[in-house]
């Protein structure tokens, strides 16, 4: 068999314009090594330590035994979209009928079909950084141009109603919200999201994307509010994401759901008759049972987690040349790093960017850790603390030996 000549391979230039997942990239890197026999602690992956609760397991297995293995509604089955309504209507006070509910395979898709159902060529997205690095990707996939506005640590990393107005132009499609946020766990008070309504409220071309994948997932006296619920104005032009991937431990299960106008919910569907089809059916009793049934272990699940972030911050911050803010929400931590840049390790590496950092750290401390520049945000790291508190422990002491050893 002859070797294709590559002079006659083509990659699509939309392709082109995207970039792969820096958190995937850390999190294989992580497992290659292991393969080789070096002992890596993973903190770069957005994925809970917890098993996914029993009731959960227990309905997917009667889905296989009953047969429900079958083709269902291109975007979910009528039973989830129920629960999916009842949920909104329980938890953030937003109604919503079935035909306004988009369930996909996963919490991106959601996200992926909205853009791809909306963005043409010149359409512009606002999308406050530090930033989930998939969000300017899939707008560019999507035709349309992200419009980064970075978002300082004297702000709690989010995006102020006079930065959101300067960066509207008539181009403007969507805003993108994400509150609690991956990377820095900081959430949008019921006031912060108020102001930036009163702008969007003046702009009534742009469209809201609020990704609340991490609402149950918050601390202390942070009070989650999205969006729409914040501002009913805003409720005809926002689509809220959430998923049952963070909060019930189903990262695999690939279940995440939107809810929004019709028009644009009847859009997304459209995308995915041509695309996925309907998500796993197994997977979507699962999830029927994940929303209406108890959520009494998320009081000890986001006890541990609370837990392992105050220890994590604390550590960090005694460290010479790191600085980290306390997160709201989520699972993540995100250091300032920049004091380090310049500084050379004890393998004579000379610190140059938060990448080097990332990459310092795991080739000689073996923790892996993903650079801030992924998030359009340096010099910092993000560390998940979704792992156990002696992982977490080790984890930060080898941090702290690599610190000392800077010069």
């Amino acid at each position: 068999m002859s070797n294709i000549d590559p002079r006659h391979v083509k990659i699509s230039h939309n392709l082109s314009r995207v970039a792969p997942s820096a958190t995937m990239a850390v999190t294989q890197a992580a497992r290659d090594m292991r393969a080789a026999g070096v002992d890596v602690i993973g903190l770069g992956a957005g994925e809970p330590d917890f098993d996914t609760p029993e009731h959960i397991k227990e309905a997917a297995y009667h889905a296989i035994q009953d047969g429900k293995t079958n083709y269902t509604n291109v975007d979910g089955i009528a039973e989830l979209k129920e629960q999916i309504c009842l949920k909104f209507q329980r938890d953030n006070k937003l109604t919503y009928a079935p035909s306004q509910i988009n369930v996909s395979p996963g919490g991106k898709p959601v996200l992926h079909n909205a853009l791809m159902a909306t963005l043409d060529p010149g359409d512009e997205v606002i999308i406050p950084a530090p930033c989930w690095v998939s969000y300017p990707e899939m707008v560019r996939l999507s035709g349309g141009t992200p419009i980064i506005v970075p978002c300082n640590s004297d702000s709690g990393f989010k995006i102020t109603p006079q930065q959101l107005e300067q960066a509207i132009t008539p181009q403007t499609r969507w805003l993108v919200l994400n509150s609690p946020s991956n990377p820095t766990g900081a959430g949008y008070s019921h006031t912060e999201l108020i102001g930036l309504g009163e702008v969007l409220l003046r702009h009534p071309h742009i469209l809201i994307l609020s990704d609340d994948i991490y609402e149950h997932l918050i601390y202390d006296d942070f009070a989650f509010t999205t969006i729409a619920q914040a501002v009913p104005e805003l409720y005809s032009r926002t689509l809220t994401m959430n998923g049952v991937s963070k909060a019930y431990a189903m990262t695999g299960w690939r279940i995440g759901y939107g809810a929004g106008p019709e028009w644009l919910i009847r859009a997304m569907a459209k995308v995915m008759s041509q695309s996925t089809s309907n998500p796993c059916t197994i997977s979507q009793w699962a999830a029927v049972a994940a929303l209406s049934g108890p959520h009494d272990f998320l009081i000890d699940w986001k006890a541990a987690y609370a837990a392992r972030r105050n220890y994590v911050v604390t550590s960090l911050n005694q460290l010479d040349g790191l600085r980290c803010q306390m997160p709201d929400g989520a699972f993540y931590v995100y250091p300032d790093c920049k004091d380090w840049i310049g500084l050379q390790t004890e393998a004579g590496t000379v610190l140059k960017t938060d990448v080097d950092v990332a990459n310092a750290l795991l080739a000689e401390a073996h923790v892996a850790v993903v650079p801030g520049t992924a998030f359009h945000s340096a010099p910092h790291m993000r560390l998940s603390y979704a792992a156990d508190m002696a992982t977490l422990e080790k984890a930060c002491e080898r941090i702290a030996n690599f610190s000392r050893k800077l010069r």
